[in-house]
């Protein structure tokens, strides 16, 4: 038996393979594209270790896609008929690989607090506690579990950089800027290329409407970003946005074409359906339009992707995107068969049919009957659930897509009580006024004029 980088027990006897798994840990941390390779040199070099057929199930997971999900139940299988000699912390592991497979996912998430209230030092329970908990839209739990783990770490502990950026981000969702930005900066400083800390502190400027700074952060760190996988792409759709503030549509566009939603780049041809992907190529479409934009055919690559994802649920968040490319594109009969898979779906048990039952489906609903041009009924249908959005999981900065969703129909409604709603929604989240942002200047003009 070894122990890891952190001093945690490994189930291997083998030397090369604990060394091969410090460094999959490592690429999992940094969110590195060559993590997959990584993991394949541990089961190379020790083909017998429980723990690393986890990590396999566990990746499977990560993607959010229904097709891969046998993957992690085969591999939560094998890691359990490999566990003969693992630690208890290793079965726990497997077993909330398990519960995570079967939909558990609040299951999933006790067994990794459980982990960490023993072994704080288990970095791979606390970042996929973060990852779920985020993607349920729980910020005050990844709030809760960081600050649990903090006086366990210090910086010679090897990944507190990923500690920092998770404090971070965790902080900045739950709106606590002045906590949330010293942390980021930290992390960047110990590691310019850590992903999540840029990303933690881009959400800060943003939600203080520091957008020259987020700019100049961003790209000043792109360098660090080489051999980095798919968040990197999210942190050009954070430039892009700044770009849409500041009227730039022709920038925002290309960097839609060479950064974010690049058909040719080989983290998109590898991947072309990626979840965090499609969100950031839909949300910024939507919002183009929004404003008149041409947005060209670049809708229609997305809507066929999302007829090929019809069924596939395990993203609450993404489906509403998924959606957007449908209805964009005319696909009224694809988007109500999206539709009656959702409903088929939030049927099921587990913790994401209840979610999809309850909020993806009305706002479904409400998109295509926005897109048919039935606005006051899109509005109507929205309006109960507009609240618990955010159990759809995401960044505000994320599910303001779905606000304009609602305040584009309230405008075309003419319904001046659910334009000031959206706007006081809006302006209770960010530190400057909703008429500072481009896309609710209208919904805040048309407040102010129907106050006289």
């Amino acid at each position: 038996m070894h122990l890891d980088a952190r001093g945690l027990p490994l189930s291997t006897a083998s030397a090369k393979a604990a060394a091969a798994y410090d460094h999959l840990i490592a690429g999992y941390l940094t969110q590195r594209a060559d993590t997959p390779a990584r993991l394949t040199a541990v089961l190379e070099a020790d083909p017998d270790f429980a723990l690393a057929h986890c990590m396999k199930g566990y990746f499977a997971m990560l993607a959010f896609k229904q097709a891969v999900v046998p993957v992690a139940v085969q591999e939560a299988r094998t890691a359990q008929s490999l566990a003969a000699d693992a630690t208890p912390r290793e079965h726990s592991h497997i077993a909330a690989l398990t519960a995570w497979a079967e939909g558990e996912l609040d299951r999933t998430l006790a067994l990794w607090e459980s982990i960490l209230r023993t072994h704080p030092h288990d970095v791979v329970a606390f970042r996929l506690a973060h990852f779920v908990n985020f993607w349920l839209g729980r910020p005050q739990d990844m709030v809760a579990s960081v600050e649990r783990l903090m006086p366990a770490w210090s910086e010679d502990i090897p990944g507190f950089a990923t500690i920092l950026a998770c404090h971070s981000f965790s902080h900045e969702e739950a709106g606590n800027y002045l906590a949330a930005e010293p942390s980021g900066r930290r992390s960047i400083e110990l590691d310019p290329g850590d992903l999540w800390a840029a990303h933690a502190v881009a959400h800060v400027l943003e939600m203080q409407g520091r957008r020259s700074e987020g700019i100049q952060w961003l790209t000043t760190l792109a360098p660090n970003w080489e051999g980095s996988h798919n968040l990197q792409h999210h942190l050009w759709w954070h430039c892009a946005l700044i770009k849409l503030e500041h009227g730039d549509h022709a920038a925002v566009l290309e960097l839609y074409d060479t950064r974010f939603r690049n058909l040719a780049a080989p983290l998109t041809v590898a991947s072309p359906d990626v979840y965090i992907d499609v969100q950031n190529a839909a949300s910024m479409l939507f919002r183009l339009q929004r404003l008149g934009v041409d947005v060209g055919d670049r809708w229609e690559e997305l809507a066929d992707k999302a007829e090929a994802r019809i069924g596939d649920c395990l993203s609450a968040f993404t489906l509403p995107h998924w959606l957007m490319a449908l209805t964009a594109t005319g696909r009224t009969a694809a988007a109500e068969r999206m539709i009656e898979a959702m409903r088929a779906f939030a049927k099921g048990r587990g913790t994401v049919p209840p979610i999809v039952r309850d909020y993806v489906l009305p706002i479904a609903e409400a998109q295509l009957a926005h897109a048919t041009g039935r606005h006051a009924e899109a509005v109507a249908l929205m309006r109960p659930v507009i609240g618990g959005m955010y159990r759809l999981g995401g960044s505000h900065t994320q599910q303001d897509v779905l606000e304009q969703l609602f305040v584009d129909a309230a405008l075309k409604a003419g319904s001046t009580a659910d334009i000031r709603l959206a706007l006081e929604r809006v302006a209770g989240r960010r530190a400057i006024p909703p008429e500072r942002y481009i896309g609710w200047r209208e919904a805040a003009s048309r407040a102010a004029a129907e106050a006289f």
